[in-house]
């Protein structure tokens, strides 16, 4: 059975999209999924938060965009059962030169995952895959998008939320009618939202007024946990399970995975 893919895409940096994919990423194997987290920002921050550390990356992204190498022999085991990573490096930034003028360049990650059917976590098929993006829509963005089932919008409670986000959507649109037919945005993740602050609740409420059931039910708040724990190359589950961030990512992961059953069922 085919896992299910979801980017983790918005152009605006510092929302949260690599915290909320190694935080998801567990939370979903926590409830017995098996997932696969697929890091294609050069910057790597959501395999150094998932402790692989730089000398541990020999096969990446970079070389299975590049045709050199399968997914199934780049998975790394993680400290977090059921998790496992595609880490990346920071010769993925040459990957858009390198594939420039090839007629596949946008599909190097969707023939990579039509490829992966030996791919194991542990002993078990993957279940789930969760595309970290890097902040920006270029070539390693349009990949992912192409080879995705659904988009995860990581969105902060802040001042000029939404700025981008029309962008964002109109690109999931085009390739949704150009080169992924099936791709569609299940959710926004509202991020960093803080209880104590006034903005964070009209920002909460305009951007509901505006997307309607696009947008989770479950608020990710701004909580100190969450940023220390990748200084430890943990999720914040495993660094501290009971904070605030933790138990939101958890109930994140149910709702997660039921839009993923009716959308399925559709």
């Amino acid at each position: 059975m085919r896992p299910r893919i979801l980017t983790l895409a918005n152009q605006k940096g510092g929302v949260g999209k690599t915290t909320t994919a190694i935080n998801l990423a567990t939370a979903l194997a926590a409830v017995g999924e098996r997932v696969l987290i697929v890091d294609v920002d050069p910057q790597g921050n959501a395999s150094t938060g998932m402790g692989i550390s730089r000398q541990d990356r020999g096969i990446s992204t970079y070389e299975i965009m590049a045709g050199e190498a399968r997914i199934a022999d780049a998975v790394v085991e993680t400290s977090v059962p059921g998790v496992g990573m595609v880490p990346s490096t920071m010769d993925l930034l040459g990957i858009e030169l390198s594939i420039a003028d090839s007629g596949d360049r946008a599909f190097r990650l969707q023939r990579a995952f039509d490829d992966m059917d030996d791919a194991r976590i542990g002993d078990k098929p993957i279940t789930y895959v969760l595309i970290d993006c890097p902040p920006s829509l270029n070539l390693l963005t349009i990949n992912a998008l192409a080879a995705a089932d659904s988009v995860l919008v990581p969105m902060q409670c802040e001042f000029f939320a939404l700025e981008g986000l029309s962008q964002l959507l109109q690109t999931v649109e085009q390739i949704k009618s150009s080169l992924n037919p099936r791709l569609h945005v299940q959710g926004i993740i509202m991020t960093m939202y803080d209880r104590r602050n006034n903005l964070s609740d009209q920002v909460l409420e305009d951007v509901r007024t505006q997307m309607g059931d696009l947008v989770y039910r479950t608020v990710i708040p701004r909580n100190v946990r969450l940023s220390e724990a990748p200084s430890f190359g943990k999720p914040a589950l495993l660094y501290d399970l009971k904070c605030a961030g933790s138990q939101a990512y958890l109930h994140l992961a149910t709702e997660v995975i039921r839009r993923e059953r009716q959308q399925s069922a559709a």
